[in-house]
């Protein structure tokens, strides 16, 4: 048999991937719309074949790698990534003989870590921030890159940079809308993570009518969505080209999430927290005038983020878990994350700007690095000195006597280093900062780097 899509019968699992002649489902919402003209349709990208838009990129970045002669039967891919498109390559390097290694966030999703495993990835998890990013020495990205410069027998395909990644929505995700909706589509509304699937629909739609909105949300800095980027970190995405949108707004954790779930309970729609910052930024930036028709895309739906539902809706956890999960998390934790909230505040931390022009300055602080020694010689601050988070009790005496004596500590992403800040106020230094960002955001800056293992 060939691939039929009216009798949904395939050679193989890869025929389901997603197209003009087999596209993914357009929803209209009935519910939780507040619009009286505007008519909103989400599209369910989880009903792609490996549940998630991704599926789109992945299936394109290894179609054009094959077509220019890199990747034969017996190649590994390497690719950094927030989880989805790992597991679109994951899958159909499966059908291909292409093996994945992926270098990933430890704050991505337990249920995508180990779903990837469970589908024979090779997962390297590092202290990342949620969704990887450029430029971080010992971030996923460059972890990525450095495998495949090193190893010859690793290719990347790198979402993060290829032209493959819009170029699978300018082929599949624009068409299907635009056929779908009979020309009909007025805004187009994507959230912003690696800016594929905004830049490449987006692209398509305003070559068939250039009065069509295309707009873009993202989170807040800080943020607990995954697959999306803030304001800050799209700047170092290369695919993401603002002037090519019509609009964009930032949503916060808790205008997604209450969304998700009234999308779930009131459409039935079984939508991820994406799907709800999408969703609340169609609802903020278009106006209700008839004529409206509003395609907003859902990247995969809600099985994936258990974890991330439990923290934002204790209530939901399920009775058999521990009774610190299921009735929210203990006073003491409570205590401990309130102060580490606390830290935030300009008094307790620098920015990585303002500590560089105190390195020249007669008030140089002590910078700690306090992450493990092979990675503090891979790349650290100038002039840094190197005491792990779980040393710093027995090694106190190399900090300076006078507990009055300027002392920043450094981590990759700024997480890690307050709780050091903590610890070291509770020793009674009293002039302690973390240095804001960590090593990802003085990289991200252009700042200097040394290398080198500690004395």
């Amino acid at each position: 048999m060939s691939d039929d899509h009216s009798l949904r019968v395939y050679d193989s699992i890869l025929g389901l991937l997603s197209s003009e002649e087999n596209p993914t489902p357009l929803v209209r919402l009935n519910h939780v719309s507040p619009f009286q003209y505007t008519q909103v349709y989400a599209k369910l990208e989880w009903y792609n074949p490996f549940g998630a838009v991704k599926d789109r990129v992945a299936n394109n970045l290894i179609l054009d790698a094959e077509e220019q002669g890199l990747l034969q039967p017996g190649k590994k891919l390497v690719e950094a990534t927030s989880g989805n498109t790992g597991i679109g390559l994951a899958m159909i390097g499966n059908q291909k003989g292409y093996a994945l290694r992926t270098p990933l966030s430890k704050a991505i999703p337990l249920e995508k870590r180990t779903v990837l495993r469970f589908f024979g990835t090779d997962v390297h998890e590092l202290d990342d921030s949620l969704c990887p990013m450029p430029g971080a020495p010992e971030g996923a990205i460059a972890k990525a890159r450095e495998t495949a410069a090193t190893d010859d027998d690793f290719e990347i395909l790198d979402q993060y940079i290829n032209e493959s990644n819009p170029g699978a929505h300018y082929r599949t995700t624009g068409p299907e809308i635009w056929r779908q909706t009979q020309g009909k589509v007025t805004h187009f509304v994507a959230g912003l993570g690696t800016c594929g699937t905004i830049t490449g629909t987006g692209r398509f739609l305003k070559e068939q009518n250039g009065d069509i909105k295309v707009l873009g949300a993202c989170p807040v800095e800080g943020h607990d969505i995954p697959g999306v980027r803030s304001q800050r970190q799209l700047q170092q995405t290369e695919l993401y080209h603002p002037d090519e949108y019509d609009g964009e707004i930032e949503i916060d954790n808790r205008e997604a999430y209450d969304l998700c779930l009234r999308l779930n309970r009131e459409e039935s729609i079984i939508a991820g927290p994406s799907s709800g910052m999408a969703l609340a930024a169609a609802f903020k930036l278009i106006p209700d005038e008839p004529g409206n028709v509003v395609v907003v895309i859902f990247p995969d739906n809600i099985f994936k983020y258990a974890s991330s539902v439990i923290r934002h809706f204790p209530d939901l956890a399920p009775p058999e878990a521990t009774e610190a999960t299921s009735s929210g998390p203990s006073k003491d934790e409570q205590f401990l994350a309130e102060m580490l909230e606390n830290l935030k505040n300009p008094h307790d931390t620098v920015k990585v700007k303002d500590l560089n022009g105190l390195l020249d300055s007669g008030d140089r602080p002590t910078l700690v690095d306090i992450r493990l020694p092979e990675h503090f010689s891979e790349s650290h601050l100038p002039g840094s000195i190197n005491i792990p988070q779980d040393d710093l009790g027995g090694r106190i005496g190399e900090l300076p006597e006078d507990r009055d004596a300027p002392i920043v500590t450094v981590c990759n992403i700024g997480k890690f280093s307050k709780h050091a800040t903590l610890y070291l106020k509770s020793k009674g230094y009293r002039n302690v900062r973390s240095a804001k960002g960590g090593l990802n955001e003085w990289v991200r800056k252009g700042l200097p780097v040394e290398s080198g293992n500690a004395d």
